[in-house]
């Protein structure tokens, strides 16, 4: 497979465009999310093509009330087929043993392991996807800026970013037009800096 001829072909599609063609290739799709900014506008875009799509939301327990009122309203409003991954270790039990690590500190890799890598790695055993589709985008990170619309991780399944090349403003208007709900308040315990990868994508 080609994936930089692939990303040249699939430069000047639509998001939607894009969900069809990977979708066309594919027999165990799975769309990825944490219901940070701007996600609603991946779930939209997948469901519109694939109602039944599997949603796996690995929920690390530290999410903000906002953003829990906000998931519940998206996953009512597209009706998604939501496929919940929570650590095995709860929260309480976590907070009294480890706590939340800062990065410079050795326990934050055994943190960033229990509350998202397990729960993420028993997703896609369970599952084992060909195509994942998430919304990964150019100027997020370094590694971000790196892989294209398409690419394929180390474990050989092919991760498709239809929004990849889209802008926040972009995205504002896309969400508008769609009357799809948008939420800021968000927390991600393993990244801590907003330009940091948690491990999933690399």
């Amino acid at each position: 497979m080609n994936l930089e001829k692939i990303n040249t072909n699939l430069r000047l599609k639509t998001p939607k465009e894009i969900v069809q063609w990977a979708l066309e290739n594919s027999k165990k799709p799975i769309v990825t999310t944490n219901f940070r900014p701007y996600e609603a506008a991946i779930l939209n875009v997948v469901s519109q093509v694939k109602k039944d799509i599997k949603v796996i939301w690995c929920d690390t327990g530290y999410n903000t009330p906002n953003t829990y009122k906000h998931a519940n309203k998206v996953i009512e409003q597209l009706n998604l087929n939501v496929k919940l991954y929570v650590p095995r270790e709860t929260k309480a039990y976590r907070d009294v043993v480890l706590g939340i690590p800062q990065l410079d500190n050795s326990r934050h890799k055994i943190f960033t392991e229990q509350v998202k890598l397990e729960p993420f790695k028993r997703a896609l055993s369970e599952h084992n996807p060909d195509v994942w589709f998430t919304n990964l985008r150019k100027g997020q990170t370094v590694y971000r800026d790196s892989i294209g619309i398409v690419s394929k991780g180390k474990d050989g399944i092919l991760k498709v970013s239809p929004f990849y090349n889209w802008t926040d403003k972009e995205l504002d208007v896309y969400l508008l037009e769609n009357n799809l709900p948008n939420e800021f308040k968000y927390y991600d315990p393993t990244k801590q800096l907003e330009n940091r990868e948690c491990g999933l994508h690399t």
